[in-house]
């Protein structure tokens, strides 16, 4: 059998900083394992190391790379994939150490979106963010690309190969940019042709349930799989609630870390979220490390927009919550794995409630769904009769 036909094996590599405590650290190496299994990759063993910070040079000090390089030498593993970025001097002294494929995470997270990509706009937006990031890398990565265009006269007297790839990859940039500003304002005039109907926005971290609330609500069938970033592409889906219609959309996850080139390639996306009237943030509460998640999307939405919007917090997955009881003769103080499904509830009502609203629900067993209808109904009902004034007659129940 071909190695190609085989599943490619992969070593994580991560560089724990002083304050990341060691439960915080097995769940940023969980989240890249899972990362991994999202393109088919196996993982065999994880490698972390606890320093102030990367090592500019090698991201991992030299002992820890010599043990790296000995595991993947010994048991033949494919790749190694780092949890961080990595510059092109990074890139190429850890690749002349390993002698094996080397991801990073933003690599790794553009493969899947390029793997996710199934429309021509999100094919785009994503091949603009790889050249984006291949750019500054292309000495460490390869020697040649392909020539996209040829004949005499096409190359400067004296010029290198990897000069003439670099204009390759500039030229294909600078297309793949004037393409995008055709589809913006394509996408533009879709959302001017919407009217002047509320819109609501679910956002969230990736893999919180947003496309499963999204057809549970519309009734629609938007793609949602148990997979990172199984939502590329905007959904946008009118709902009426009480004889009220707004727009609801479907955005695509966020994740720690994620590639600032994203933010330039999906502009046309994440404008669902800027022109959106409300915003429903998703969060898996049965995630042990959901207040991270939930940070990082809240950053996220300050890089994105900075006007005020209505927001509700929507914790799904209460079917999915687990906690640990403590003992009757355990004396420690209770952590947040103690907590029951109502304590953990009351914990968040008391400390998100005074600035957004917070609902519980499971869009999978469908339980509180109706009160979250009844509290966006509410929300875009007066947003509706402060847009329209003297129609407001025709709404009320």
């Amino acid at each position: 059998m071909e190695n190609s036909q085989e599943q490619e094996t992969a070593v994580l590599v991560a560089v724990s900083i002083d304050k990341t405590t060691d439960f915080k650290m097995s769940e940023y190496l969980a989240e890249l394992q899972f990362l991994a299994q999202t393109v088919g990759v196996d993982t065999l063993k994880s490698f972390t190391q606890r320093a102030e910070y990367p090592n500019p040079r090698t991201y991992i000090g030299q002992g820890k790379l010599k043990e790296v390089a000995d595991y993947v030498e010994k048991n033949n593993v494919d790749c190694a994939i780092f949890d961080d970025e990595l510059s092109a001097h990074q890139f190429k002294n850890i690749q002349d150490a390993l002698k094996c494929k080397i991801l990073d995470r933003t690599n790794l997270i553009l493969d899947i979106f390029a793997k996710r990509a199934q429309t021509a706009h999100a094919k785009t937006q994503v091949e603009l963010a790889q050249y984006q990031y291949l750019l500054p890398r292309l000495a460490g990565m390869w020697t040649h690309l392909e020539r996209q265009k040829g004949g005499i006269g096409m190359r400067g007297p004296g010029e290198k190969e990897i000069e003439t790839d670099r204009r390759i990859v500039r030229d294909r940039i600078a297309r793949l940019k004037e393409q995008l500003q055709i589809i913006d304002k394509q996408k533009n005039v879709q959302r001017q042709n919407r009217g002047k109907l509320v819109r609501v926005a679910l956002v969230g971290y990736t893999n919180v349930g947003k496309s499963t609330l999204m057809n549970l609500w519309s009734k629609s069938e938007v793609f949602a799989e148990n997979k990172l970033f199984a939502t590329l592409d905007t959904t946008v889906r009118k709902v009426v609630v009480k004889n009220l219609p707004f727009l609801l959309s479907d955005t695509v996850g966020f994740i720690r870390k994620l590639p600032k080139n994203l933010f330039e390639s999906f502009k046309s996306t994440l404008d669902e979220v800027r022109e959106s009237d409300i915003l429903l943030i998703v969060t898996d509460i049965s995630h042990p490390n959901f207040e991270e998640q939930m940070q990082t999307v809240n950053e996220t939405l300050a890089e994105i927009t900075q006007e005020r919007k209505s927001v509700f917090y929507v914790f799904n997955k209460t079917d999915n919550y687990s906690y640990t009881p403590k003992d009757a003769d355990d004396l420690t103080e209770k952590t947040m794995e103690n907590y029951s499904l109502q304590e953990l509830e009351e914990y968040i009502k008391i400390k998100y409630s005074p600035s957004a609203p917070c609902i519980f629900i499971s869009a999978k067993k469908k339980t509180g769904i109706d009160t979250l209808k009844e509290m966006v109904y509410t929300e875009a009902l007066k947003i509706h009769t402060e847009r329209y004034p003297y129609d407001d007659l025709l709404y009320q129940l």
